[in-house]
């Protein structure tokens, strides 16, 4: 079963979420609410959702980078990003720590603002201190990509989203992005948008 994706402008977007205790992560009505994410998520599709996002203001989120969204992506690219798959797993009570002080710009775009995208700068490499869905404490370490995901759900459940952090002459449309600007090294980007020194990803 899936559920609308709230858009920007939506207070609950703008809220910090309250944590779960280890009881209503095991109970039925949040067991149902991950499913529905989960389903919410993978229709749109989206790599990452955020219980606020569908209204719920809770620190929730489901992440899941699949294979077949892998697909048809030029590997340079990919290795660009380090960006690999991710298994489908959750989120919840999420303590982010950045584990070190390099950071790389990218695209990103969100599914609560249907449409647009911009430039996102983002540590390459954070530890997620956590609960799962059964309740038990996890640590996740992430790199690239996958850290990027981290980085995005959290800010929503911190009341943020990613236009907070843009790049904003970047901001556009994503029909726009396919059209001007996806096969464009970061060189051009920052020289046509008169954007700040971007440089390349540091590691």
């Amino acid at each position: 079963m899936t559920v609308n994706i709230r858009q920007v402008g939506e207070p609950v977007l703008r809220q910090r979420a309250r944590p779960l205790t280890v009881e209503e992560i095991r109970s039925d009505p949040i067991q149902r609410l991950i499913e529905q994410m989960r389903d919410t998520m993978r229709e749109a599709p989206g790599v990452g959702l955020a219980a606020p996002q569908i209204g719920q203001s809770l620190r929730l989120a489901v992440i899941e980078d699949r294979e077949e969204y892998l697909q048809g992506i030029d590997p340079t690219i990919l290795q660009e990003r380090s960006r690999t798959v991710v298994p489908f797993h959750v989120v919840v009570n999420p303590q982010l720590t950045v584990l070190q002080d390099a950071s790389a710009v990218f695209f990103e775009g969100c599914l609560s603002l249907d449409g647009f995208a911009a430039l996102v700068p983002r540590a390459l490499a954070v530890r997620v201190d956590c609960l799962n869905e059964r309740g038990e404490s996890v640590v996740l370490q992430a790199r690239g990509w996958y850290a990027r995901i981290l980085q995005h759900e959290i800010d929503h459940l911190n009341g943020a989203l990613y236009i907070d952090r843009m790049l904003s002459r970047s901001f556009m449309s994503i029909d726009n992005l396919t059209k001007h600007w996806s096969d464009k090294p970061l060189s051009h980007l920052q020289a046509a948008l008169d954007l700040p020194d971007l440089g390349p990803p540091r590691t």
